[in-house]
């Protein structure tokens, strides 16, 4: 079974961040940091190159591929800032509404940038996914 290419590394979060060229970018990086050690009271951690993860929960699926994940995280990329969170989907389409300027993918939610979204309801959506990923694993981090 081929092994998660996502997985929690030793890589500095400061030193990940101060590598954006786009000031902008950096500038929501390192607020978005912020607002989710503060809403999940855990400090951020790389996952991979480039996704800043807090905390970690343990999935398996039925097909039997499983792995760790991060109970929440972001990606300031290039063209937009992605945001992880695990929502049962009823829960994601009602934030989704509320959210502001965004495009959303399966299991990702891509926003241009912080002033474009209502930070309460980022916020609110943190704190679900914490929660729920928390229900899909007990042992969680």
């Amino acid at each position: 079974m081929a092994k998660t290419k996502t997985h929690e590394t030793t890589v500095n979060v400061s030193d990940f961040l101060n590598l954006i060229d786009d000031e902008k970018r950096r500038t929501d990086g390192y607020h978005l940091l912020e607002i989710m050690q503060n809403q999940t009271g855990l400090e951020g951690k790389m996952w991979g190159p480039s996704i800043i993860g807090f905390g970690s929960y343990h999935y398996k699926y039925a097909s039997g591929h499983e792995g760790d994940a991060p109970l929440v995280g972001f990606s300031p990329r290039k063209d937009a800032i992605s945001l992880y969170t695990a929502l049962e989907p009823d829960k994601r389409e009602v934030f989704l509404q509320k959210l502001g300027k965004h495009k959303s993918g399966k299991g990702c939610i891509y926003i241009k940038k912080l002033a474009d979204v209502n930070l309460e309801v980022v916020k609110e959506m943190i704190d679900e996914s914490v929660r729920f990923s928390r229900l899909q694993d007990i042992s969680s981090k």
